[in-house]
């Protein structure tokens, strides 16, 4: 949904898939998004990050699979979301991600888009990441900072879902997501202030003494950090 969230699980998937090429494109790119999408569409396999910017318009053959993790705000979205696979006689599948309490989703696609949806059972062996993404951002102040980014921009997003009836902000469980996108500690904002989360703990560990694993940028943070002091 977020440009700040393409940045983070892309980076992310590079590291957890090495042996599968990565792409990511979001709005913010603005001159890079033509090379890195002319570059994807000349692979020959491979997965593409990306926000709504590559949700119409555009064309990569055979596409076989469109994850959508966040359901698009707008349900025509929706639909130009999947059409990015099965193009011109070809075969392809688009699934969708969906907490418990936004299952009523589906029926507001069936009536507004006449779009008919089938469940899915989830997987049963899948592997838990959240560790090594964890362990990530305590070696990087560059993925810590990145998954703060994304974690706020998520649910400022959220907040603004154009099914706001559906995607309820007081019904979202904060805690769960934090691990999910495998925090260190909660962000200050303002969506947060004056909430507890028991259910999430926080790394004891003093963020501010995560370092950047780029030289230069940490250079640059001491120097500001001297500054403050």
């Amino acid at each position: 949904s977020t440009c700040a969230c393409v940045e983070y699980y892309g980076k992310a998937l590079e590291s957890f898939m090495k042996q599968v090429q990565i792409m990511s494109i979001h709005g913010k790119m603005k001159h890079k998004r033509n090379k890195i999408f002319t570059e994807f569409r000349k692979l020959p396999g491979g997965i593409l990050v990306c926000t709504d910017v590559m949700a119409r318009g555009i064309d990569i053959p055979e596409v076989h699979w469109v994850l959508q993790y966040d359901p698009p705000s707008s349900a025509s979205a929706f639909v130009h979301r999947c059409g990015r696979t099965a193009r011109i006689g070809n075969v392809g599948s688009a699934l969708v991600f969906l907490l418990p309490m936004e299952e009523s989703y589906i029926n507001f696609l069936s009536i507004n888009q006449k779009c008919p949806m089938r469940e899915m059972k989830p997987q049963t062996k899948v592997l838990d990441l959240l560790p090594k993404l964890r362990a990530m951002a305590l070696a990087d102040r560059a993925v810590f900072e990145k998954g703060m980014k994304a974690f706020v921009s998520y649910v400022q997003a959220y907040a603004k879902h154009e099914c706001h009836l559906i995607f309820r902000m007081k019904d979202l469980d904060f805690a769960s997501l934090a691990k999910g996108f495998a925090l260190l500690k909660m962000p200050k904002m303002p969506e947060l202030r004056g909430k507890c989360f028991p259910d999430f703990t926080p790394v004891t560990v003093n963020t501010d003494s995560i370092s950047f694993k780029d030289k230069n940028r940490e250079k640059q943070r001491q120097k500001q950090l001297e500054q403050q002091r």
